[in-house]
């Protein structure tokens, strides 16, 4: 008596087997979401020895706000204790601390700036 070849194991109707059909496998594409990127806060905090105008001039420099704008944050920082000069991505906002303590360091103010999850 001849052997029979054991039959594969049934497959959904869906599913087919390579060595079946035209050999094309479908295979369904999941759209990849990415979130946005994480924000950080630049904040300045007061100081009784940096003066107001170079408080002025960095955020004007560093932060390229206007003149008006700028006071106001500078009257903000001198009022409240700190304020937030922008909102910027993890690397922008190290940067831009980074840039404004060497400003202050160089110019022999204790000007502190700091960078906080927004």
């Amino acid at each position: 008596m001849p052997s029979k070849a054991p039959k594969p194991p049934a497959l959904p109707p869906s599913v087919s087997r390579p060595d079946e059909g035209d050999g094309s496998v479908v295979a369904e594409k999941k759209a990849a979401r990415t979130k946005p990127p994480r924000m950080y806060q630049v904040v300045m905090l007061n100081d009784d020895f940096t003066p107001m105008e170079f408080v002025v001039m960095v955020l004007q420099e560093y932060f390229r706000l206007d003149l008006e704008s700028a006071t106001l944050i500078m009257l903000k920082i001198h009022h409240e204790g700190r304020a937030v000069c922008g909102v910027f991505s993890k690397d922008v906002a190290a940067t831009k601390v980074e840039l404004v303590l060497a400003a202050a360091r160089r110019s022999g103010h204790p000007l502190q700036c700091i960078m906080e999850a927004a």
